[in-house]
């Protein structure tokens, strides 16, 4: 009988990274190639959790349906400029992120304000939660500022790295880790205040 030659899991690990990222370098050459399929497995791949930082980020699913679809109308036209292909996921949540802020300088700047929504924004808090719980993570997300509340979707949510947080929001990696400093602490203090030990 044969044996099985021992594998090192960080190597695999690694592989499989390696593999993945020159998967999805694949995809966006042939999606700067024009082949449909490609785009079509662009958007089926990365619509979800685009998706899903732009709900946590507006509050509102119908906003966020929109800011994503002139969001994927940017990062159609724009793919043929992507010169580094292995920056694909930091490229688009940066586009989406610009595509949001065009948004909110737009409503500033018409100063057609809406009556502020008393929920917070969409964040899916961790299942272990019970729905207490649950809800005074969700309002004290939602509590946090604009800034503080991207930093820590990007990084936590999304698990992007300190360096493509950086690079999504264009601030310097310093900036980064004191946003997500003082988000900790902010909702920390903000759950400690609801009766949330954890």
């Amino acid at each position: 009988m044969m044996k099985r030659p021992n594998r090192d899991p960080e190597k695999c690990s690694e592989a499989l990274k390696r593999r993945q990222q020159l998967e999805l370098e694949l995809l966006v050459t042939r999606c700067q190639l024009g082949e449909q399929q490609g785009f079509d497995q662009l958007v089926e791949r990365w619509h979800p959790p685009l998706w899903a930082y732009v709900s946590s980020m507006t509050g509102d699913p119908a906003v966020a349906e929109e800011v994503l679809q002139e969001g994927w109308l940017r990062i159609l036209r724009g793919i043929g400029r992507l010169r580094e292909p292995a920056r694909l996921q930091a490229w688009l949540y940066s586009i989406v992120r610009r595509t949001f802020m065009d948004r909110l300088r737009d409503r500033y700047r018409l100063k057609r304000f809406e009556p502020i929504d008393e929920e917070p924004p969409g964040v899916e808090p961790p299942a272990d939660l019970d729905w207490e719980e649950r809800d005074h993570l969700q309002r004290s997300v939602g509590e946090l500022s604009l800034a503080d509340r991207e930093t820590l979707v990007l990084f936590y949510l999304r698990e992007l790295q300190l360096e493509e947080v950086a690079e999504i929001l264009d601030i310097p990696i310093g900036t980064v880790k004191s946003r997500l400093h003082r988000a900790r602490r902010a909702l920390r203090k903000s759950l400690t205040q609801k009766g949330v030990q954890r």
